[in-house]
């Protein structure tokens, strides 16, 4: 008695094996060839905006804001406070400009000629806080349509009281 019991274990025993095996052969899983979108809120926070270029002309009188500003300790402040942003000084000459390149692709580019040290930080904050995305206006034509009924009912001219009908 004691070896039929041995045997029947090991028959079972035999069977979840053959069957582990052939489960084994169909349950393939395999990678799925595609790479991550950056996207904010998910995983980690991507910064939009990637580098800033200050263009400025030593001699022309239109730069005279932006030579300021860069003499000033605010822009050695802002790039320490944002490590994420790389900051390019160039010179050129021509009005000065700010070029703000964005994770999307997009550029935005700010002529601050004549502008004081305050307009100047103030439009690179601008480009700063920008998502790079195109500004889109809203036309009339663009209308809020919703699945829902509305909640105070469809008007008609019908459902007006008799003395106010002409």
């Amino acid at each position: 008695m004691l070896k039929k019991n041995n045997h029947t274990k090991e028959k079972s025993t035999t069977k979840t094996l053959r069957a582990a095996s052939r489960l084994k052969d169909t349950m393939v899983v395999r990678a799925i060839k595609q790479t991550s979108i950056a996207r904010n809120g998910v995983g980690a926070y991507v910064f939009p905006c990637k580098k800033i270029t200050l263009q400025y002309c030593n001699w022309g009188g239109s730069s005279q804001g932006m030579r300021d500003f860069l003499v000033s300790k605010r822009l050695g402040k802002l790039s320490q406070d944002l490590p994420q942003i790389q900051f390019e000084i160039s010179r050129k000459s021509g009005h000065p400009l700010l070029r703000a390149q964005y994770t999307n692709g997009r550029e935005k580019v700010v002529c601050v000629r004549n502008l004081n040290v305050d307009n100047v930080e103030n439009k690179l904050k601008l480009l700063k806080d920008s998502s790079g995305d195109i500004l889109h206006r809203r036309s009339k034509n663009h209308n809020v349509e919703s699945l829902n009924n509305s909640v105070r009912g469809v008007w008609s001219p019908f459902h007006s009281p008799q003395n106010y009908k002409v």
